[in-house]
């Protein structure tokens, strides 16, 4: 967890409350830990809420959530983050200030981002790296609109990419069908990333929203590259991620991370595209 200054990181305690780590250690420990929320209606013989900190009706709901103790953090034993640069980063380069635009993609003529095009119609260019998070279908009530097979298809994805990476969000019945599309598209899959997720008290999720047999607790992340891009750096990361779920469609925040040193800062061109973000000004 990072501490309220953003610069220094410290360890959750595997015993999870304060009380439950004084019983099982005879040493002081230094990490987070959590405590419970009781509230009136809590019923603590029920146990722990799955959803914890994501559960739609804590106001009323019975089982037990939690919080960070924060009233007891002790700053000692901190991992301070060094302050490197990032791999393939030039000090010299020229950083944009990140911009977003709300529209529907479904009715977004894409031919306007063509270089070739005038000047006023060159809204956005070109891209070294998309990554997309589309809402796909899943038969399921969301908070937002969602988009069918066809359309999935037939959007403009290649006006957006001469040769690059795009990294695409698939749920569990898409998976075929983003490959399809990547394929339609221009893209060949070279990779797939995994997000395993855990909930709040850093355990793996086994009570998903989402499953039609299994409740799942991971998500899928294809890697699709378009031409053969120059200057990517390659075996940096592994292919899986391990991090908490959040807000609904919140992608794991390491996944920036993995494409920052994917593609570098080697270019002042090395534009980067988010579509469908729910919160774009949080990661444009």
């Amino acid at each position: 967890m990072c501490t309220p200054g953003g610069t220094q990181l410290m360890e959750f305690c595997p015993h999870g409350t304060r009380l439950d780590c004084e019983k099982n250690s005879i040493t002081d420990c230094k990490k987070l830990h959590f405590k419970k929320i009781i509230q009136k209606h809590t019923d603590e013989s029920l146990g722990d809420c799955s959803f914890l900190n994501t559960c739609f009706h804590m106001d009323t709901c019975k089982y037990v959530h939690y919080e960070v103790d924060r009233a007891a953090q002790i700053h000692g034993n901190q991992l301070v983050i060094p302050n490197l640069p990032a791999v393939g980063r030039v000090e010299s380069t020229t950083l944009y200030p990140p911009q977003w635009v709300q529209c529907d993609l479904r009715y977004l003529d894409m031919t306007v981002l063509e270089p070739n095009q005038p000047l006023a119609l060159r809204v956005l260019g070109k891209f070294a790296v998309i990554m997309a998070d589309p809402p796909w279908d899943i038969h399921m009530e969301l908070p937002y609109g969602t988009m069918s097979d066809d359309e999935m298809r037939q959007l403009g994805i290649p006006q957006l990419q001469d040769e690059g990476l795009i990294f695409l969000w698939v749920t569990g019945r898409a998976m075929e069908l983003g490959r399809e599309c990547l394929k339609l598209w221009g893209y060949e899959r070279v990779d797939e990333i995994i997000w395993v997720k855990t909930n709040q008290l850093q355990r793996i999720i086994r009570t998903g929203r989402t499953g039609h047999w299994l409740n799942h607790g991971k998500e899928h992340c294809l890697v699709g590259m378009k031409g053969n891009p120059k200057d990517l750096n390659r075996g940096l990361d592994s292919d899986v991620i391990v991090a908490e779920v959040r807000a609904t469609s919140h992608k794991p925040d390491e996944i920036y991370g993995m494409i920052e040193r994917s593609v570098g800062f080697a270019s002042s061109e090395h534009f980067k595209l988010g579509l469908y973000y729910y919160n774009a000004r949080e990661h444009s």
